[in-house]
């Protein structure tokens, strides 16, 4: 089995349940010796980058199931074409090593919506490519994730703590339906004892549909803080400077492209997954709880 992404926050989370499982767990890394001292010793580490093809064939050699949780958001200047051509690269690695299987996540958004966020398009192609491999995919698409080390839920968290009156743009109104890390992480890990049955998109999230703004004073309520919305038609380029102020330079160009994407609808419109799946996700209070006592311990 190969997992990317192993040193992102679910990759980093889904290494660890992996390593319980009884199969032979084999990382890929650009700079192994990074991630050698956070996995067990039986876990092999692999040097290679999906930027590379040339680096990517023995990462794949005798590989049942590749796990890609590469996003190239936060390393590039022009991330829909590198994740483009990361995704060509492993789809094609992936082909000629006889994988059988790539269970990718991705995020939720409407295909029709002309729309449809940069970050979102962009997760959506990577899903098509990776199908158009002829390996079997199983792309799960998500919206925010909820829990202390998710990016979106880090942005949200920055503002309402520190913001005691927040200026919104009206689209933090938008229609969401988050869902749990622990509630990603046991889909990624069930989709390893999928039946065959050819390539298949499944759309997750928790029970509850809301707002963004209903997950701010959640938050806020959680937390014990008083914070009031005011809400106006847009957000201009000066406030949304001021509320990407709070992040830290190097994920300011992350929340742009985050903040970008409020701005679609990210609800779960076919409940296949509750189905075909065990996962009965948490709703967002408990979601928001946990995330909270993780960040404080």
């Amino acid at each position: 089995m190969l997992l990317t992404g192993a040193s992102g926050y679910v990759g980093g989370r889904l290494v660890r349940l992996l390593e319980r499982q009884p199969v032979a767990l084999r990382c890929l890394a650009r700079s192994p010796d990074k991630l050698r001292p956070i996995v067990r010793e039986c876990t092999q580490v692999a040097r290679g980058d999906v930027l590379d093809p040339p680096s990517l064939a023995g990462a794949m050699r005798g590989v049942h199931t590749a796990y890609y949780l590469v996003h190239l958001m936060s390393d590039s200047k022009d991330f829909e074409k590198e994740d483009r051509q990361a995704a060509t690269n492993f789809a094609g690695a992936a082909r000629e090593a006889g994988v059988r299987r790539i269970v990718y996540l991705g995020g939720l958004g409407d295909d029709a919506d002309p729309n449809l966020s940069p970050h979102l398009r962009s997760r959506h192609e990577v899903g098509d490519i990776l199908r158009a491999s002829g390996v079997e995919t199983i792309e799960f698409r998500a919206g925010m994730v909820i829990g202390a080390g998710s990016l979106s839920y880090q942005l949200m968290k920055s503002l309402t703590d520190r913001l005691p009156v927040m200026i919104c743009p009206r689209w933090l109104t938008t229609a969401t339906q988050p869902v749990a890390v622990d509630d990603v992480l046991a889909y990624l890990l069930a989709a390893r004892e999928l039946p065959a049955s050819g390539s298949r998109t499944f759309e997750i999230g928790g029970p509850d549909v809301l707002t963004y703004a209903d997950l701010i004073r959640e938050y806020a309520r959680q937390k014990g803080l008083r914070r009031w919305l005011i809400f106006v038609p847009v957000l201009t380029p000066y406030l949304s400077g001021l509320w990407l102020a709070l992040v830290t330079p190097a994920k300011f160009e992350v929340g742009r492209h985050l903040i970008e994407g409020l701005k679609n609808p990210t609800v779960v419109r076919d409940k296949t997954a509750l189905g075909v799946f065990p996962v009965r996700p948490m709703g967002v209070t408990e979601a928001l709880r946990k995330a909270i006592a993780d960040t404080t311990e």
